[in-house]
């Protein structure tokens, strides 16, 4: 509450500072403003008296008897603020990488990480959480994955090529594929230590394009070792 300085009936009469501050008007013609104290009392006392009011700034010029609700208008603009944060996207992985096979599963995953701000919105200090909750796997052949909540997770290298996970992708046909991971993050901030609250909306985040260069394999039988012929089928000076 906002609390008259030097009111006649107030503890702080006998300020030597009392008459010191005055509050002429913002523009001609319009009204005073009021020097007051700003005071605080805890929320769990329903009916605060007098000695539960503690100042907490001033004395200050009060030019509206209803002061501006800086809740509702940091809650007004705290999705566009969560917006323009520097979240980190996140990063696409892919076992094996970057070279695949065609016709074997390549798992893909990420490592998701809960990031945390500190800001200053209208003066008040803001705790900001971003959470991610979903993602899509684009595997840049056309194909998708999500939104889907499973982040994916790394497999042993023996089982890269036989192994199927949630998140793995069969590439059809060999080429270079640019792949993408789009992360979905959820917010909530607290206000001056408050309660977390949850921020309505979301911030969708894309990877740059990671390339995947799928390859295929061929099988022959061979009557030398690359030792005993170099220029042998499947040999590296082999034509």
């Amino acid at each position: 509450m906002a609390d008259t300085h030097c009111r006649a009936d107030g503890p702080d009469t006998k300020d030597p500072g009392c008459d010191a501050l005055t509050c002429p008007p913002k523009t001609p013609g319009a009204e005073e403003g009021t020097p007051v104290i700003w005071k605080e009392a805890p929320k769990a006392i329903t009916n605060p008296g007098w000695t539960d009011w503690l100042p907490v700034s001033g004395p200050t010029c009060l030019y509206d008897t209803k002061p501006e609700n800086v809740l509702a208008n940091i809650a007004a603009r705290i999705l566009n603020d969560f917006r323009q944060l520097p979240i980190n996207p996140g990063t696409l992985q892919s076992q094996p990488s970057p070279n695949t096979l065609k016709g074997g599963p390549t798992n893909f995953y990420t490592t998701p990480k809960q990031q945390t701000f500190d800001l200053t919105i209208l003066g008040q200090h803001i705790h900001l959480t971003a959470t991610p909750t979903n993602y899509t796997y684009n595997y840049g052949d056309g194909t998708t994955l999500g939104p889907t909540p499973q982040a994916g997770y790394p497999i042993p290298q023996t089982q890269w090529l036989t192994t199927n996970t949630r998140n793995s992708h069969t590439y059809t046909q060999t080429g270079n594929y640019p792949t993408t991971l789009t992360t979905t993050y959820t917010g909530t901030y607290s206000v001056n230590n408050g309660p977390p609250l949850p921020i309505n909306g979301t911030l969708t985040l894309t990877t740059p394009p990671t390339t995947i260069h799928v390859w295929k394999t061929e099988k022959a039988l061979v009557a030398d070792t690359c030792d005993q012929n170099p220029t042998s089928w499947g040999c590296p000076q082999a034509k």
